[in-house]
């Protein structure tokens, strides 16, 4: 049986896990769906699901949001203790009591605890191209995620109270025993064979056994309408900008609504969970809830995010520029690489954000590098790449 962990804090975690149950159930493998809960549990709807703890509570939710990798001071590790200790024991209770043998995280760390408690194999995707083969090549030699121990002290604190193996570095609690790979071969810059032929080769910065699999995209397709306002407001003439900056500080989504509104273009902003933001709603600016970006991004002629795997394969399946707010360096290398095939731009201080979009909005050459990256993706079919690895680990 195998069990797939969401994190519903996370809008890209919840809706890749969605993904992959579809995928799996299309292969008729037998799947169970455990959360913690969170402010996206409700798109879990359609499908049966258990909650392990209390739930998450929006604001429980966006505390974490705000201390993960990235945003938070990496000395801590997003959950308190107790927390880590009492949902490694939930979780390994649950994989036995159900029969797990393979569990799939969506950033729901402490499986990576619970697995080796429960002594069943965890697959993870949420490092997406952030894998060692990808960062060796494009990140500085100074700052290798294997020989940093950010974001571990709490999970190794437990691990070592419960007697399990721990987390060595960044990089570590980044992977499974198996991690998937979720990009083609052109846009990564490397190619499946070498994906599959890595190993930690004794590297004491990784846990022993780690292994990579390349898939193909896997991005939310979420079974949401379009309002009909929203669909109205792309109607009008004129470019339109979509600004989808989700599990990003309040403060940060107002700064680029404020500097992109200075623009001669109308923006529609999907909001965050965390923030109200209505109050900047004019003629020219809608705000949105969550928002089925796979049907938005073709209608619209730039796309601005922070550069999550999830919302720059939309953008690139839609053959829609992109411009990006990175937060934390898998954001910067997911834009890193689309930005090196001329079909996106990061915009890194946030203040550069009006005039790099003036200069996307104009410029032909943004578009057809996009529409390339459309059309290897069209051929690709990242769930149903993942689900047979998974179905097969």
């Amino acid at each position: 049986m195998i069990c797939l962990l969401p994190h519903c804090a996370y809008l890209s975690e919840t809706s890749r896990m969605l993904e992959l149950h579809r995928a799996l159930t299309e292969l008729g493998v037998p799947v169970r769906v455990a959360t913690h809960g969170g402010p996206h549990e409700r798109l879990l709807a359609g499908i049966p699901y258990d909650v392990l703890g209390p739930g998450l509570s929006p604001a429980r939710a966006a505390r974490f949001v705000g201390s993960a990798v990235g945003l938070g001071d990496p000395g801590q590790s997003m959950y308190e203790d107790d927390e880590i200790r009492s949902y490694v024991q939930l979780e390994a209770e649950y994989f036995r009591a159900h029969g797990i043998s393979v569990a799939v995280t969506g950033f729901t760390l402490t499986s990576l605890l619970s697995s080796r408690l429960a002594g069943v194999r965890v697959v993870t995707e949420h490092a997406g191209s952030f894998v060692p083969p990808v960062f060796e090549r494009y990140l500085p030699p100074d700052r290798k995620p294997a020989e940093m121990d950010a974001y571990t002290s709490g999970f190794n604190r437990v691990a070592d109270s419960l007697g399990v193996q721990g987390i060595p570095s960044l990089a570590a609690l980044l992977l499974g025993d198996l991690s998937l790979v979720p990009e083609v071969a052109e846009v990564l810059g490397v190619s499946a064979t070498e994906l599959a032929g890595w190993n930690p080769d004794g590297d004491p910065g990784y846990r022993p056994g780690s292994r990579l699999a390349a898939v193909g995209p896997l991005f939310a397709h979420l079974d949401v309408p379009l309002p009909d306002r929203v669909q109205k407001f792309l109607n009008q003439p004129g470019p339109t900008i979509y600004l989808a900056m989700t599990s990003t500080p309040a403060a940060e989504v107002r700064a680029a609504i404020g500097s992109l509104s200075t623009l001669d273009a109308r923006i529609l902003v999907a909001g965050t969970i965390h923030s109200d933001l209505a109050d900047l709603a004019t003629d020219r600016i809608l705000i949105e809830g969550i928002l089925p970006s796979h049907l938005v991004m073709p209608q619209v002629d730039l796309a601005v995010t922070t550069g999550g795997q999830g919302s720059v394969q939309t953008a690139m399946a839609s053959g829609t520029p992109l411009l990006g707010v990175p937060l934390h360096p898998e954001q910067a290398l997911n834009l890193t690489l689309v930005e090196r095939l001329g079909a996106a731009r990061a915009a890194t201080p946030i203040d550069n954000l009006a005039t790099l979009a003036t200069q996307l909005l104009g410029s032909n050459s943004h578009k057809a590098a996009a529409e390339d990256i459309q059309k290897l993706y069209a051929a690709a079919d990242g769930p149903a790449d993942a689900a047979e690895l998974i179905a097969s680990f």
